[in-house]
C-alpha cells in the first residue's frame, strides 16, 4: 500500500513539473518572432514618397523605426486631439519587403508636442499617443521639409545629422508604459504557474487522503 502511494505521488509530481515546463515554454518570449522590417516609407502632403532602406541607410532606418515601432504594442496614451491643433500630417509605414507591416499617422508640429495615431487594424484598436520629442528632427533628416531642431538631438550620424536621443531621456511616459507591460506579463506568467502548482498539490493531497 505504501509503495503504491509513493508511486502515485511521484507520478503526480512528474506531471506537475511537466505542466510548469509547458507553461514556461508558452510564455510570451517563446512566441514566434515577427518578420524583420526592411524599410520605412514616409508620405504626406507636398512631398514625394520617401523610402529608407535598412540595408542602404541602416542608421537612418533605425532612427525612423524607433519613432513609431514602440506603438505596435503600447496602450493608447491620450484622447484624439482637436484637428486644428495637429498641424501637418505624415504617414510613416514600416515595410517588410513590399508589404506594409505597420502604419502610423504622425503630427510632428502638433500643439503641445508631437502626436501619433495608430489606425485600427486586425485585433489592434485605434489609439493616440504622445510622440517622441525627436520626431520632427527624425523626419527632417529623412527628407521631410521641416525646420531644424538641433536642440532635440545629440552627437552625429554619417553626414552630420543628429542621432536618436534615448526614450528614457525624452519620453518618460513611454518608459513607464513599457515597464508596466513587462510587469503585467510577469504577473500573468507567475499566476499561471501558481494555479498549476495548487492543482498539483490538491491532487497529491486527494491521493493521500484516499489511502489514509
Amino acid at each position: 500500500m505504501v509503495r503504491g502511494v509513493i508511486t502515485r505521488l511521484v507520478a503526480a509530481a512528474g506531471a506537475l513539473v511537466a505542466a510548469v515546463v509547458l507553461t514556461l515554454g508558452l510564455a510570451p518570449g517563446a512566441a514566434q518572432a515577427a518578420p524583420k522590417p526592411t524599410a520605412v516609407a514616409i508620405t504626406g502632403k507636398g512631398i514625394q514618397k520617401i523610402t529608407v532602406d535598412s540595408a542602404k541607410q541602416s542608421e537612418l532606418f533605425q532612427l525612423l523605426l524607433s519613432e513609431v515601432s514602440w506603438m505596435a504594442t503600447a496602450t493608447p496614451q491620450t484622447t484624439p486631439p482637436k484637428a486644428k491643433s495637429l498641424g501637418p500630417k505624415y504617414v510613416v509605414q514600416v515595410l517588410v519587403k513590399n508589404s506594409v507591416q505597420q502604419s502610423y499617422d504622425v503630427y510632428p508640429l502638433a500643439v503641445g508636442g508631437p502626436r501619433a495615431h495608430r489606425p485600427a487594424k486586425a485585433k489592434k484598436a485605434d489609439g493616440w499617443y504622445y510622440g517622441r520629442l525627436t520626431m520632427s528632427e527624425s523626419l527632417r533628416v529623412s527628407g521631410v521639409p521641416l525646420k531644424p531642431r538641433p536642440d532635440l538631438v545629440s552627437g552625429g550620424i554619417g553626414g552630420g545629422f543628429g542621432e536618436q536621443v534615448t526614450a528614457k531621456e525624452v519620453d518618460p511616459v513611454e518608459t513607464a508604459n513599457e515597464m508596466f507591460t513587462q510587469m503585467r506579463q510577469l504577473f500573468l506568467l507567475n499566476g499561471a504557474v501558481l494555479v498549476i502548482i495548487m492543482f498539483g498539490l490538491g491532487g497529491i493531497a486527494f491521493l493521500i487522503r484516499r489511502k489514509v
